[in-house]
């Protein structure tokens, strides 16, 4: 056989076995039976799953459209702007069509309005970076408005005898005191501009509470408002030292000069500082000083150091900026053993200590070495720097008040306090031109220094609404208020409107305990006002005549 018949027998078997297959194919195969019924099953499952899932979402759909519908029939329309000439509810135009760019309005006849303009210089007050108001009332000019006859808008006077202002005066006053009591949010400002930042405040940002304790510059700017007499605008704010209560007396609390960072001291031996914002007042930290139950704790003006001391010959000054405390004393050739009573100079040079004896000690801030003293008849029992630290207010039991020059170390005047038999303490106004004197027997005295001085002894005014021991007193920023208090009284502090001389009727207040009050001080500001008392806690006030911290 050879190669070509060979291929022709595989030839043939090939076309054979081809018509075999096609054979089984026409007659039904069981397996290929059975693939296809199965592939016919997958297929009408698959296409009934589409068409379920086609009506499901048309229905969802029907059901969005008519919910949509049925919210713009009720609240309006939300899902598109209004358009002027279609009816609320109206279908709305087909996605990719535009709506009609003007309509006329013929329901007020074919005749335009003509808007007549008016003069609005008068109405400076209410133009706002430019922005005109919407409308003005002619009749606030007419009206006129008693403001002392209502005992809640007597706040809004200039003057202590000012009674009726017209209506559109009224309204300015009371939109100022909104503001005040509302301070302006600055992202409600449409004209402002974001702030451009700088390296250097992403760092200070950064410091956050840190850097508080590091920073001795001024945060505040003082106001020269005028305060009225009568009615004290104030209100309570979370105490001071909320988050870590004292437990013994309080006898210190101090401002920082920045406004920001607040001291507090007291028996249980803690020194602790807290951030004054009048909403958490965090506590930043706390010191205890092991063998010096704290009576007297201090800035020093610049704001770099703390001075406290006790009952001890010796003590501590705490360096804000290295967070070291140092011990110092006891003072060389003195014999004291209690340096708890101390006042600090204007200009951080000087420490003035109550020695014994009548003896008053000088020691320098910057070496903490004693560096002179001075002698009075009597015991010294309180302290004040007048003049920027160059001259020195004493008193004590003999019931006079003397004037010290520093720069001689002699006594420059000395003159009796009238109804003083003992004096307990002593304040000067900021800029000396007041001083005031607390005796054993509860009365004050406030004298102008300068008529002091010049042998007028008759004070200003004489205090007499307390009748224990005056224990402190504090002038405000401006010289507009005085506070004194008393911690052997319930509730024995008063606030004293300097100009008029008068007490303020609603202070503390009857909803309002200050127990027993040991200590106190005014923020740089004037906006807020802080009062240590027995029971371990520093309430904090708000004071809303005063803008700043």
């Amino acid at each position: 056989m050879n190669l070509i018949s060979q291929n022709a027998v595989q030839k043939r078997r090939l076309e054979k076995a081809g018509a075999d297959d096609d054979s089984d194919e026409g007659t039904g195969s069981p397996v290929a039976a059975l693939d296809a019924e199965v592939g016919k099953k997958a297929r009408s499952h698959h296409d009934r799953k589409r068409k379920k899932d086609k009506e499901l979402k048309a229905r969802l759909s029907q059901e969005a459209e008519e919910m949509k519908q049925l919210e713009n029939s009720l609240f309006g329309a939300i899902y598109a702007p209004p358009q002027f000439g279609t009816e609320v509810g109206a279908p709305l135009p087909a996605r990719g069509q535009d709506g009609p760019l003007f309509f006329m309005d013929r329901s007020a006849g074919d005749d335009l309005p003509v808007y007549e303009e008016e003069d609005l210089a008068s109405n400076n007050e209410m133009v706002d970076k430019g922005r005109k108001p919407a409308w003005v009332d002619d009749e606030e000019d007419m009206t006129e408005v008693d403001i002392v006859k209502v005992a809640r808008l007597r706040k809004l006077r200039k003057e202590a005898d000012e009674r009726v202002i017209s209506g559109r005066e009224y309204e300015a006053r009371l939109r100022g005191q909104h503001t005040k009591l509302n301070p302006f949010t600055g992202w409600a400002d449409m004209d402002r501009k974001a702030p451009l930042l700088d390296a250097e405040s992403d760092e200070e940002e950064e410091g956050g509470v840190d850097n508080t304790l590091r920073n001795n510059d001024e945060l505040v700017v003082k106001g020269t408002a005028k305060l009225l007499p009568g009615m004290l605008d104030f209100s309570r704010l979370v105490n001071a030292n909320a988050q870590d209560p004292s437990s013994g007396p309080i006898n210190s609390v101090q401002f920082h000069r920045n406004g920001q960072l607040m001291l507090v001291a007291g028996l249980d031996k803690h020194l602790r500082f807290f951030q004054i914002d009048g909403k958490r007042n965090p506590k930043i930290q706390s010191i205890f000083i092991d063998d010096c139950p704290v009576h007297k704790a201090s800035f020093l003006p610049d704001g770099s150091e703390v001075i406290l001391s006790g009952r001890r010959k010796f003590f501590y000054s705490f360096d804000l900026v290295k967070a070291a405390v140092s011990k110092i004393g006891p003072l060389t050739g003195r014999e004291e053993k209690s340096l708890e009573s101390f006042e600090i100079s204007p200009d951080s040079k000087t420490i003035a200590f109550v020695g014994n004896e009548g003896y008053i000690l000088l020691v320098s801030t910057k070496t903490k070495q004693l560096i002179g003293t001075l002698k009075m008849n009597g015991n010294v029992r309180s302290l004040a720097f007048a003049d920027g630290g160059n001259q020195l207010l004493s008193s004590g039991a003999d019931g006079h008040v003397y004037h010290w020059d520093l720069r001689t170390r002699k006594c420059m005047h000395k003159a009796t306090d009238e109804g003083s038999l003992t004096g307990l303490s002593l304040c000067t106004s900021p800029d000396s031109s007041y001083f005031a004197t607390g005796s054993s027997s509860g009365i004050v005295n406030v004298y102008k220094r300068d008529e002091f001085l010049g042998g007028k002894r008759k004070p200003l005014k004489t205090i007499e609404n307390l009748t224990t021991d005056i224990g402190q007193m504090k002038f405000n920023h401006d010289a507009q208020i005085l506070a004194i208090c008393s911690g052997k009284e319930r509730n024995g502090m008063r606030l004293v409107h300097i100009p008029s001389f008068t007490v303020y009727q609603n202070w503390p207040g009857p909803r309002f305990s200050l127990q027993y009050p040991r200590c106190l001080d005014f923020s740089p500001g004037g906006g807020f006002l802080s009062v240590g008392h027995a029971g371990g806690k520093v309430l904090l006030y708000k004071l809303h005549h005063y803008q700043n911290a």
